[in-house]
């Protein structure tokens, strides 16, 4: 921070404590994972009076991909044809008796590719082989895994499928606030989600369960503002939806995005890691492009072994404990090997927890 974010950042924790001391405790839950993250790395926890508490939610779509499914792609990456495409977060996420990374090592090609549209040129590259995309994700990166297939028909791609995970943030947040376990007063909403489906997509938070929300940027001071805003609310009794993330967020959307989105996919009941399903809280390929979908193409049937280990993931994806209330945390579950897909991903709530444990405390 420069002098002038410091000044700046000085005054909102001042604001924040002379409104603290009007609650007696307060849950704020943060919803993506790139604001969990964010927020360990500055240290914002410890800038808080005790009585204002931040929690993580389901905001790490790597964390709550269910055990079938990487199951599934492993058993498809066994194939001899197949070549599996997919984001490097993915590798280690454990199914229910191995991972990618142990299949890879076994001998199944597993690409790793920054972009879904890089698959296209890869099955160009292998017309003999079947090459799976794993389209995991929020809404965020659901409408480019919408256009890879777009244009690999387009271009006449024949190899290329998609085997899908994405999941949907609202019916989450739904699910949450009818959860009697979770306790949340308010939420910094996902501005990177928030830039696909608009603003007021979270509206229903304030309508229909009186809680107040802020969508706002990533940067400490964002962070902080959307913290003060919330707090301003909670204290004068408003519930309301505020777009503090104004210079990319509008209140509708990308309505490009959402066009390429709801041309491929439709919404289905979603099986959440941890947590359970969902209603309406996925998506799946529209039959017109069933020739895309590797489960319609070459259908598996995958036995999904239930294993009962200590990990408290699903508690911690809920907000109902912190990472350091499981028994594995940092013990035998650690990011070199993760037990628990939260201690996985660099956006999982127990990673961030591992790598900046308390936090870094901004030097006000």
């Amino acid at each position: 921070m420069n002098s002038n974010e410091k000044i700046l950042a000085k005054k909102f924790v001042e604001e924040i404590n002379n409104l603290a001391k009007k609650i007696d405790h307060v849950r704020l839950m943060e919803v993506c994972g790139t604001h969990t993250v964010a927020i360990f790395r500055a240290g914002i926890r410890q800038l808080l009076p005790k009585n204002i508490e931040l929690v993580s939610g389901p905001g790490c779509p790597v964390c709550v991909t269910s055990d079938d499914y990487i199951d599934k792609a492993i058993a498809y990456s066994k194939l001899d044809d197949v070549i599996i495409t997919t984001f490097g977060d993915m590798l280690k996420v454990p199914g229910s008796n191995s991972s990618l990374t142990e299949a890879k090592a076994d001998g199944a090609e597993v690409e790793i590719i920054y972009s879904p549209l890089d698959s296209i040129e890869i099955a160009k590259k292998n017309s003999s082989k079947k090459i799976i995309f794993l389209a995991v994700g929020f809404e965020t990166t659901a409408p480019t895994a919408a256009a890879t297939v777009l244009a690999a028909k387009n271009q006449g791609v024949k190899n290329l499928f998609m085997l899908s995970s994405q999941k949907l943030v609202p019916p989450a947040l739904k699910m949450l606030l009818n959860d009697d376990e979770v306790n949340v007063n308010g939420f910094i909403l996902p501005g990177h989600v928030a830039v696909v489906i608009g603003s007021n997509a979270f509206k229903f938070l304030a309508n229909d369960y009186k809680i107040p929300g802020v969508v706002t940027g990533f940067e400490p001071l964002e962070i902080l503002r959307s913290i003060l805003q919330l707090l301003k609310m909670i204290t004068e009794n408003r519930s309301e939806i505020l777009n503090e993330y104004q210079s990319v967020v509008t209140d509708e959307g990308n309505q490009s995005a959402q066009k390429i989105l709801n041309q491929v996919y439709e919404p289905v009941n979603a099986n959440w890691r941890g947590i359970g399903e969902i209603d309406r809280s996925g998506l799946k390929m529209r039959d017109e492009f069933a020739d895309f979908d590797i489960e319609k193409i070459l259908p598996l049937k995958v036995e999904t072994l239930t294993k009962k280990t200590a990990c408290r993931c699903g508690e911690v994806l809920r907000g109902v404990i912190n990472p350091t209330s499981c028994p594995l945390f940092g013990k035998n579950c650690q990011p070199i090997h993760a037990i628990g897909p939260c201690m996985v991903s660099v956006e999982g709530v127990c990673a961030a927890w591992f790598k900046y444990g308390g936090g870094r405390l901004i030097n006000l």
